[in-house]
């Protein structure tokens, strides 16, 4: 079987869960068919990359689209096309017309619930919902990270064929990750051993949470420390109002250290490793791999219990889980609850080190068990397998 993987994201130019998400399953499919890569800019190995640049100067939904096009004619021989996410999309569904082949599409994310984006994009936020609307509808198949994702997928796109709309979901190398008692690096960021440490990773993002979690660090117990690994602000906008609330936390709280440049996997594994908790306190997540990322190097989990991440961090086995209920976003009182309760969860954790060294065990095990690359990748393939038989049923 030939396949055509399009992707904005590659190795090692990557900002997101689905760059990780490509990369690893790339990695597992090349050792069962033939994989072709196009993604978008910087060259690299294992890859066709295509700059985003053309129409410049314009809105970045509409240089997205120019490049899908340069990719859709980059594409060789192939048997199916698989686009994930919204960026490469189009380039999928256009190959899939061009080559007469099966579109497979991955949602890692959904453009209708993300709403704040629109801050990023502006009209290109309306560009970028039509793109993934249009693909998903027109594609042989559609791959949802977990099964919360695709009851968002079929709630979104009505028209959508349940029996095309499958579950598989990310994975971890638990070879990549896993218990590392290096200290250095904690070292060198000034985190004391000896007293509890919550870590956050992720983008400065809505959708990520890291206001509500820098909030609700106000009420965490005096001696625990916060450690944000956060970089690569959506907007100004968002990068000023975490920025605010973080200055606003420090003024009663000495304990917290932000690390603005992305840390090599070296050196995050044993700060996942030394962590009495991680922290996910996102609003939006389809399934979450940086839960995963800490769950297999033993560390419990605190993580909103949103989209797919109760399918990850089992509540009083892996971790805990505070609800979050978007439809509220608005009300500030409930925005209030949520962040108590969310530092509330942390202390339980903090002052039980048994318990939660208890959870990170568990959360390693389960890694291994349910999570493991190369079973999704088998998966994987035999969603191509049927989305071909699909496309040949209809004659399309």
């Amino acid at each position: 079987m030939r396949v055509s993987v399009l992707t904005r994201e590659y190795p090692p130019y990557i900002y997101g869960g689905a760059g990780v998400h490509v990369g690893a399953l790339v990695q597992h499919l090349r050792q069962k068919c033939e994989v072709d890569v196009q993604c978008m800019g910087e060259p690299r190995d294992g890859a066709t990359a295509h700059p985003e640049t053309y129409p410049g100067g314009a809105n970045a939904a509409l240089r997205v689209l120019g490049t899908d096009v340069a990719m859709a004619a980059a594409v060789g021989v192939a048997d199916i096309v698989h686009s994930h996410t919204w960026y490469a999309n189009m380039a999928g569904l256009l190959t899939s017309k061009m080559l007469g082949i099966p579109h497979v599409v991955t949602s890692h994310s959904l453009e209708p619930h993300r709403p704040w984006k629109a801050e990023q994009l502006g009209g290109g936020y309306r560009v970028s919902c039509w793109a993934e609307k249009t693909a998903f509808l027109d594609a042989t198949a559609v791959i949802s990270v977990s099964a919360g994702m695709r009851h968002d997928v079929l709630a979104s796109y009505t028209g959508l064929d349940p029996d095309r709309v499958f579950v598989v979901r990310n994975g971890i190398d638990t070879t990549d990750f896993y218990p590392d008692e290096s200290t250095t690096k904690l070292t060198s960021l000034g985190i004391d051993l000896d007293k509890p440490l919550v870590v956050f990773v992720g983008r400065i993002t809505r959708q990520k949470g890291l206001v509500h979690l820098v909030r609700a660090a106000r009420d965490l117990d005096p001696d625990t420390q916060l450690l944000l690994l956060a970089g690569a602000p959506d907007t100004p906008e968002i990068e000023q109002e975490f920025t605010e609330a973080f200055t606003a936390l420090r003024a009663i709280r000495q304990s917290v250290t932000w690390v603005v440049d992305m840390v090599p996997r070296a050196d995050l594994r044993p700060i996942l490793t030394h962590a009495t908790v991680f922290a996910c306190p996102s609003i939006y997540e389809p399934l979450g791999i940086v839960n995963l990322e800490a769950m297999a190097c033993e560390t419990a989990v605190v993580a909103s219990g949103v989209g797919g991440i109760p399918e990850v961090v089992v509540e009083g086995e892996t971790g805990l889980l505070v609800p979050y209920d978007p439809e509220q976003a608005d009300d500030p009182a409930y925005v209030a609850a949520f962040e108590a309760a969310f530092a509330d969860r942390i202390n339980q954790l903090t002052r039980n080190p048994e318990l939660a060294a208890q959870y990170g065990k568990a959360g390693r095990e389960r890694c291994i068990k349910e999570f493991s690359w190369d079973t999704i990748a088998d998966q994987t393939i035999d969603v191509y397998r049927r989305a071909i038989e699909l496309f040949g049923s209809v004659g399309r």
